[in-house]
């Protein structure tokens, strides 16, 4: 799992539709899937319920966000902090 990962994962629960995710992180909604198919298939759980209006957190993706969440603020304080 790489932080993109979870950077990705956050923007398509936060925008509940893949390509408005993808535009906000400057990459094409094929890639942004892509990714998110990676993550899925290494937790070995669909994070997300995909429809015709937009995508919705799974039991799943509801209990991983706060982990994903705790992760990417930490490094993000940890690259603060080297950079002090």
């Amino acid at each position: 799992m790489e932080l993109r990962h979870l950077r990705y994962f956050l923007a398509v629960a936060d925008a509940a539709h893949f390509t408005k995710a993808a535009q906000k992180l400057w990459v094409s909604q094929p890639t942004l899937s892509q990714q998110i198919k990676q993550l899925e298939e290494e937790l070995g759980a669909p994070l997300f319920h995909r429809g015709s209006g937009g995508v919705q957190l799974t039991g799943a993706g509801e209990k991983f966000r706060p982990y994903a969440e705790r992760a990417l603020h930490e490094m993000e304080a940890a690259v603060m902090a080297l950079g002090e």
